[in-house]
């Protein structure tokens, strides 16, 4: 029995949440006297293998070709399930990006298997996978078991800690890949990017959220949370209120129909705490609420509370943490 983990890639460079993933199966593998493959598929992804052998994979099988240059489902899903089929793997994990959870979804489907999607814990027993998932808005965390030989599941990013880096003795294995343009149906005509150099709200270990309590000044209100975010080295997140309202794009949205974060530290200003918006950073380390409501629903699931307007404590705040972090 062994554990096939995608390490997911983007113009040559894993996604980092990969290694967590990776990290992960080593630590449950060790337990179970399982050993654990890693499978990279791309263009030129010998850099990445070598990567994957120093965060203890025990092999990499590699697939590389021009056209597995851009992730395409159908031939990413086959590459994966012919590799489960030929290294015997009974147990395959993705990180629950947007990428990892189609795929996984997928090669479950295809393989007429059990997938568990979006969990937190993993863990063996008798031989089997049991995977744990919040549900309910995070007020619940379920276990799921399989009755299928094979498991599948995506782990939610920043679940696990970064692998200690330096393993070595793993093995490094090419597939031997026939695949044409002609034969993936999906095609490539143009890619684009929104990346701004700003701080990726899934991988951050710290967030600075805004939401309704900056309507008096939407414009004023999200400067002074990106104040507080850029001096602690943080991504800038918002409530679906404030991005309904126009004050800030979709891409920071934090919740149920946005993104799901799980950072050690979560700043949730002029954010009530609906339900909604609890789903997506519930798991959080470390909450801190700023509201001048001392009745919103937030301080039932914060840390650290402060009742107060977020214009007068949010700047506070910023010049505070520039004296101690320099």
């Amino acid at each position: 029995m062994s554990i096939l983990v995608w390490i997911e890639q983007t113009d040559g460079e894993a996604v980092a949440s990969c290694w967590e993933v990776l990290g992960a199966a080593k630590g449950i593998a060790g337990d179970a006297g399982m050993s654990v493959t890693a499978l990279i598929i791309g263009e030129s992804v010998d850099a990445i293998a070598e990567s994957a052998v120093a965060n203890g994979a025990d092999k990499v099988l590699t697939a590389s070709d021009a056209a597995l240059a851009n992730y395409r489902l159908s031939a990413y899903a086959d590459i994966l399930k012919e590799a489960v089929s030929t290294s015997g793997n009974t147990i395959v994990l993705t990180s629950a990006t947007i990428r990892g959870r189609e795929l996984s979804a997928a090669v479950a489907f295809d393989l007429n298997v059990g997938l568990a999607a979006d969990v937190i814990a993993l863990a063996v027993e008798s031989g089997k996978l049991v995977a744990t998932r919040s549900v309910y808005s995070n007020n619940i965390q379920t276990d799921v078991t399989f009755n299928s030989d094979i498991q599948v599941a995506s782990v939610r990013p920043r679940s696990y800690p970064m692998p200690e880096s330096g393993a070595s003795g793993g093995t490094v294995e090419s597939m031997a890949v026939s695949i044409s343009e002609d034969s993936i149906p999906e095609k490539v005509t143009d890619v684009q990017t929104t990346a701004t150099g700003e701080i990726s709200l899934t991988d951050a270990s710290k967030i600075v959220s805004g939401g309704r309590g900056v309507a008096q000044d939407p414009e004023k209100g999200f400067e002074l949370v990106a104040d507080l975010a850029k001096v602690l080295g943080a991504a800038v997140g918002a409530s679906r209120a404030a991005v309904d309202a126009g004050y800030i794009p979709y891409k920071h949205q934090v919740g149920q129909t946005g993104k799901t974060v799980s950072p050690d530290l979560y700043v949730a200003s002029g954010i009530s705490g609906a339900i909604q918006h609890l789903a997506g950073m519930g798991t959080s380390k470390l909450i801190v609420a700023i509201n001048k409501d001392a009745d919103a629903p937030i301080f039932d699931r914060a840390h650290y509370g402060v009742v107060a307007d977020l214009y007068e404590m949010l700047p506070a705040l910023t010049e505070e943490f520039k004296k101690r972090l320099g």
